[in-house]
């Protein structure tokens, strides 16, 4: 039978309780919302959705092209302005995601010889970069700036630390001071994801390289989404100008993909420009995570200590993770359900956003029905 592994593999999937499917939502739910990326609350604020309706109905319904022929537009050009400068970097290329902005960077900075050194927990866009770059890629254990080190012992050529700044399954954060100095120790460039921290961490939301002083510094590149935080979509690498230049002609995802929709780059412009607005939304998200923490833990359940707006609650098996999802749902509470092969340790757990516009009363039904449903 044409495919005939499909079907070995799908009852694979069944057996271990790891099936996944497709859930459309309708525009208006009921659902309390603690599963999606939206940490500030801006993905239907009114100056965000006008931002979007506006940049159609001036630049159309999409961009037309790849970035180089006819994709980018003035819109374009000024969201990488305003996020270069409000990150504070030297410039700024906008992607069609986040994913292919990790891709772009990690390819086009890992030349034949180079040496990637890649964080055990890293999102799967990095890993997919680390396959697809020329370089030869060594796996370094989880927030571990020793084992980074041992990794480049005897390297002789260029290399990079590729790394999230904030972990997208336990929320967990990297150790970015101390990584910079292994790069400047080994004169390695360092490649980190601010994927989880643009919007939370940093003055103002400006993004976990920014709170750990080394935004900007010439060996720093930096991606971001406009999916998360900015409540939109799309991508962005941060860097110097001659890397982002770079970048331009030689990163794949760049050069041959469409540009990004002028919807989503106004949407994106706009909550960057609420964000610089109020900044105490940034702030905000912290300390509902770190609430939702502390009443979980109280209420006898085994929560991961969040660095950022990401709360992890393990669960005994992915059946009763999918199980105890589902029950929360029946009950009001959309939260996410990460399984193998999503987590890089095996262990599936519930996955919280603390969005900054949750009320008290919010957080306290979230825990309670969370508690009741537990497994």
């Amino acid at each position: 039978m044409v495919f005939g592994w499909i079907d070995e593999q799908a009852e694979q999937r069944r057996r271990a309780g790891l099936v996944r499917t497709l859930r459309p939502r309708a525009a208006d739910t009921p659902l309390l919302d603690l599963a999606s990326n939206d940490y500030l609350g801006l993905a239907r604020h009114p100056e965000v959705t006008e931002g979007a309706a506006r940049a159609a109905r001036t630049w159309g319904g999409g961009s037309t092209g790849s970035r180089l022929v006819t994709g980018t537009t003035e819109l374009h050009a000024e969201l990488e302005r305003e996020l270069a400068g409000f990150c504070g970097f030297e410039a700024a290329l906008v992607f069609s995601s986040g994913y292919a902005a990790n891709l772009a960077a990690v390819t086009a900075l890992a030349p034949h010889g180079c040496a990637i050194v890649s964080d055990a927990g890293n999102h799967a866009s990095l890993i997919d970069g680390c396959r697809l770059a020329r370089g030869t890629t060594r796996v370094a254990a989880h927030r571990d700036p020793e084992a980074v080190r041992k990794a480049l012992d005897g390297h002789d050529g260029p290399a990079v630390i590729v790394s999230d700044t904030v972990f997208s399954v336990d929320g967990d954060a990297a150790p970015l001071r101390e990584l910079a100095e292994v790069c400047r120790e080994y004169g390695a460039g360092l490649v980190l994801d601010d994927a989880h921290g643009l919007g939370v961490l940093g003055d103002g939301g400006r993004g976990a390289p920014h709170a750990a002083g080394i935004a900007g510094a010439e060996d720093v590149v930096v991606t971001v989404t406009l999916s998360k935080s900015l409540g939109s979509q799309g991508g962005a690498v941060l860097g110097p100008a001659r890397v982002i230049g770079h970048l331009v002609n030689a990163a794949r995802t760049f050069i041959f993909d469409t540009g990004l929709a002028p919807a989503a780059a106004g949407a994106a412009l706009a909550a960057l420009r609420l964000l610089r607005r109020e900044p105490g939304r940034a702030a905000r998200a912290g300390r509902v995570a770190r609430e939702l923490h502390e009443r979980l833990t109280a209420a006898g359940l085994e929560a991961v200590r969040p660095d950022a707006a990401v709360v992890s609650v393990r669960a005994p098996s992915p059946e009763q993770a999918v199980r105890w999802a589902a029950d929360c749902r029946a009950a009001g509470l959309s939260v996410g359900c990460f399984r193998p092969p999503s987590v890089p340790d095996g262990i599936s757990r519930l996955r919280l956003t603390a969005r900054a516009d949750l009320s008290g009363a919010e957080i306290e039904r979230a825990v309670r029905v969370i508690g009741e449903t537990r497994p």
